[in-house]
């Protein structure tokens, strides 16, 4: 794997290419995420996550030029190959253990909602994927992360949280961040049936993360489409939001781990510039995943399930929630 630093070269390439007008689309993707630790049991910490991403992909055009020349140099891009970019639409959601507390323990995670939106370029080859996404938000009341779950518990008839008056204060974030995934080694075809191992490296730089992770992910299944894993909201690695189909319905059941070292977490460290509610962060946090991924010409359809260590000092075990992902193409 390449080192992380040539990643940055490739801000360069976004900001050449990602304005209207400059690429020649090919194909278009919606790609829709959900995530909730109900799928763990419990309700808490990391509890609800939700992303719609918009995804177009085409050539260079005006600036191919360009283009060639930081593809060259940083061997971070194929010229030849289309280029894709994105924008999303998320909300994240961080809650105490017990939500029916109006006034949790401060040495458990605070209550913390993040509405973001995001606008990304990468490239996906046969054996790699490289992208760089710029995002921005909103921390505190200003995310609605709390009308969000109080109407949602409401439409399900289930427990209501009673402390979000303690949740983190309004604050604007902003976070940059790259990931370059290659494919290390792969087992040759036979009827359809496949196996390969990614490797993945990521940086993200700004005021909701900053962190630096690392992992590998294992794929077996016949009719493989061309990703590297389903796509995760962050901090979890992203994975793939782009697919290239394989020719007929195919699918694949894949496990991995990450690892990442976190030297800023805004809905554990709390507010940047205002007193709010905190807790001492783990600096160093791994997840392992297990799943499945369906995928014809047109869709993908998959579901994670992750297992996180403790985030923060005093968290009494691992989280766990799943993930579910659709991705459709036309």
């Amino acid at each position: 794997m390449r080192p992380i630093a040539p990643l940055l070269s490739s801000l360069l390439l976004a900001a050449s290419i990602a304005l209207p007008g400059q690429v020649v689309a090919e194909d278009t993707t919606l790609i829709l995420e959900y995530e909730n630790d109900l799928f763990g049991g419990d309700d808490r910490w990391y509890t609800n996550g939700v992303r719609a991403t918009w995804m177009r992909t085409g050539r260079p055009g005006l600036l191919y030029d360009l283009v060639t020349l930081v593809g060259e140099r940083s061997r971070l891009v194929d010229p030849g190959k289309p280029i894709s970019y994105s924008f999303s639409l998320g909300q994240n959601m961080y809650t105490p253990k017990d939500i029916t507390d109006p006034d949790p323990p401060e040495d458990d995670r605070p209550y913390a909602g993040w509405l973001n939106v995001s606008t990304g370029l990468g490239q996906l080859r046969s054996d790699s994927l490289t992208r760089v996404m710029v995002t921005v938000g909103m921390v505190g009341p200003a995310s609605l992360a709390k009308r969000t779950q109080k109407e949602v518990h409401r439409l399900i008839d289930t427990d209501m949280p009673r402390g979000w008056d303690t949740q983190l204060r309004n604050e604007p974030t902003l976070m940059v961040s790259a990931e370059r995934i290659e494919r290390v080694w792969e087992m040759p075809r036979v009827d359809g049936w496949g196996a390969d191992l990614n490797g993945h490296l990521g940086l993200a730089l700004g005021t909701p993360f900053t962190l630096a992770g690392t992992g590998l992910t294992l794929r077996l299944g016949r009719h493989m489409p061309n990703d590297f894993s389903p796509p995760r909201i962050q901090p979890a690695f992203p994975g793939s939001m782009r697919f290239v189909p394989a020719e007929r319905w195919g699918w694949y059941v894949f496990t991995g781990i990450d690892g990442q070292g976190r030297a800023r977490d805004v809905f554990l460290d709390g507010n940047t510039y205002r007193r709010s509610r905190s807790v001492r962060r783990e600096p160093w946090v791994a997840e392992a995943t297990v799943g499945l991924a369906v995928a014809n010409r047109w869709a993908r359809l998959a579901y994670t399930h992750a297992y996180r260590t403790r985030e923060f000092k005093g968290q009494p075990e691992d989280a766990e929630y799943g993930s579910l992902s659709l991705s459709v193409r036309w």
